[in-house]
């Protein structure tokens, strides 16, 4: 999959930090509320990290798929350039859900 241990540490480290930045970042607003229980003030703030990283992820792929086919497209049909930025733009909404879905969990 991934060759270059360059490539591969920067993934992991990326991959890491998206999972566990959004995850600490809820968990201490979470510490404020002392009425919650930790478990599950934990859990939501994991829950809704990972509902955002995993967005994310999959809309970044998603629009690599589309930018690379894209492109190809644009070569060798100009005129369809108005689909092309349409289909690059779709899978934000992914993000949006996910971020969405996030405060949903964590509120």
């Amino acid at each position: 999959m991934i060759k270059n241990r360059l490539a591969r540490w920067v993934f992991g480290s990326t991959f890491v930090l998206t999972m566990l930045v959004p995850a600490i970042a809820l968990a201490q607003e979470a510490e404020a509320a002392a009425s919650a229980d930790w478990q599950v003030a934990v859990g939501k703030a994991m829950a809704a990290g990972l509902a955002m990283g995993f967005s994310a992820l999959g809309a970044g792929y998603a629009q690599a798929k589309i930018g690379s086919a894209g492109a190809g497209t644009l070569a060798e049909r100009p005129e369809v350039a108005i689909w092309i930025i349409t289909l690059q733009a779709l899978p934000e909404i992914i993000v949006l859900l996910g971020f969405v879905s996030a405060i949903m969990i964590n509120g």
